[in-house]
């Protein structure tokens, strides 16, 4: 029989918002059980399972990232209407919230945590043996890659970029890693949260099934663990390590979509949710207007002019991911990996090739990054592909960023890239042109660090990310 957990009533505000959604949109028989004031707590393998599939809670990702980087501009018309939150992160503005708490993008991660360590503390209580063994490892990697995903996506967003020199005085997040909503959260350090979100993957690698799950996708894998220690291993500018884990994901899992054999270009989704190069689906939560495709043009959302230009005559990825719009003349988002209005922010194996692409080049490889690089255009091309070549490692480099900034657009990783390469000296000045009005996001500057809303700031007294004087 399940056994009741009662919570205080805010906390059920702040954690479990929305649980009775949760509980009517699942076959299984734990989130049948309709809810009153209490949480019926899993205790079998098929409810946890059950709990780390729902997509509605467990399958979006932060935005304010997005809505915050230069590959898109808004209508000033579209953009004064705006909530607060999409309203100020295009402007850069220090307080992004106007005062307003409960933001999905702090809030919806955090969920995930939580569901995730309800998996982790129930699991030991689940009686194994050769018949269930292997299930019982799978939905305990599955829970630790959850929460390592949401620990990283929280930290692009609310945390520093890394720098081993102050890392371990820098602020990170607050790392929740049992069910106790009564513990008050504080702020762990920035190498603290990076030394947990690596550890929660590299145990999840080795519990984590080797095959890409075709049919459940929002379900991760071996491939998608070293895929995401890539991704964060590139996020902290660790090259080597993220190149060879870019390396082992791909001997698992390499296959690319060939853009030239798609019959679906043009349309308002072109690419479906179970396709073959993703290794796991995530998609923006869905609080950002101005991203959402809605099946349609956006008109008022119009993609970045020196972002559009620079795709080449040949390459597929503007007529499958864009559309010019009939009646302004300007691009539009129409489409991304996940076959639904909001756009993809999952592990992909394109994505895969150009972090070890990139760290190839910045190990000198020049022939091992180019090839990457070109193996992955020639999936993108229309007629026969101009590989491309170089003199030196450095402008092989310089390449493959671009075409990172093309491949990647709309996914989530904009925003982490500017980041780490300001951090670098690539010195990227992002601006903003509204009704006359110029704003302007200079080179490492602390609005690169979003506050932490300002209700949870109230509820736990953790140290705020400093803003700018204004």
């Amino acid at each position: 029989m399940a056994t009741k957990l009662f919570f205080p009533s805010y906390a059920i505000c702040l954690l479990l918002a929305g649980l009775g959604l949760l509980f009517s949109c699942s076959k299984s028989s734990f989130l049948d059980k309709k809810p009153n004031t209490d949480f019926i707590i899993p205790t079998t393998l098929p409810d946890f399972q059950s709990l780390l599939d729902n997509d509605i809670y467990m399958g979006g990702t932060p935005v304010l990232g997005e809505l915050s980087a230069d590959n898109y501009y808004l209508d000033y018309s579209f953009w004064l209407p705006l909530d607060a939150k999409q309203h100020n992160a295009y402007i850069w503005a220090p307080d992004t919230y106007n005062g307003q708490g409960q933001v999905d993008d702090w809030d919806y991660p955090y969920k995930q945590v939580f569901y995730a360590n309800v998996v982790l503390e129930g699991l030991p209580k689940v009686a194994t043996d050769s018949s269930n063994q292997q299930e019982w490892n799978t939905i305990r990697g599955e829970a630790l890659f959850m929460r390592a995903y949401a620990f990283y996506n929280l930290a692009q967003i609310f945390a520093p970029v890394y720098d081993s020199t102050s890392a371990v005085t820098d602020l990170g997040i607050p790392l929740r890693l049992n069910t106790d909503i009564n513990a008050v959260s504080v702020r762990a350090t920035l190498q603290a949260t990076y030394d947990q979100i690596e550890k929660d993957l590299r145990v999840a690698y080795t519990l984590l099934p080797a095959a890409v799950p075709a049919a459940n996708l929002n379900r991760p894998s071996k491939p998608a663990a070293l895929a995401m220690l890539a991704r964060m291993y590139l996020s902290k500018r660790t090259y080597v390590q993220a190149g060879n884990c870019a390396d082992s994901c791909l001997q698992l899992y390499s296959r690319l979509i060939d853009y030239s054999a798609l019959t679906t270009i043009g349309m308002a989704t072109p690419i479906p949710r179970l396709n073959v190069e993703t290794i796991y689906q995530s998609s923006f939560i869905a609080t950002a207007t101005n991203l959402v495709l809605k099946g349609v043009v956006n008109p008022s959302c119009i993609v970045d002019s020196v972002l559009y230009r620079s795709y080449a005559a040949g390459d597929l990825r503007p007529l499958v991911f864009y559309r010019l719009n009939s009646n302004t003349g300007y691009p539009n988002l129409i489409g991304s990996y996940n076959g639904s209005i909001f756009p993809f922010s999952g592990l992909a194996t394109d994505e895969v090739y150009l972090i070890r692409a990139e760290c190839r080049a910045r190990t000198h490889d020049i022939t091992g990054a180019l090839g990457d690089l070109n193996t992955l255009l020639k999936a993108r091309w229309s007629g026969t592909f101009p590989s491309y070549s170089a003199s030196s490692w450095e402008e092989a480099l310089d390449t493959i960023l671009l075409e990172r900034r093309k491949e990647l657009a709309f996914r989530g990783l904009r925003w982490t890239d500017l980041r780490r390469l300001n951090k670098e000296g690539r010195n990227i000045t992002l601006m903003r042109n509204l009704n006359g009005q110029t704003y302007q996001l200079t080179p490492n500057s602390p609005l690169y660090v979003l506050p932490i809303p300002p209700d949870v700031i109230a509820l736990s007294r953790m140290t705020q990310n400093p803003r700018p004087q204004q």
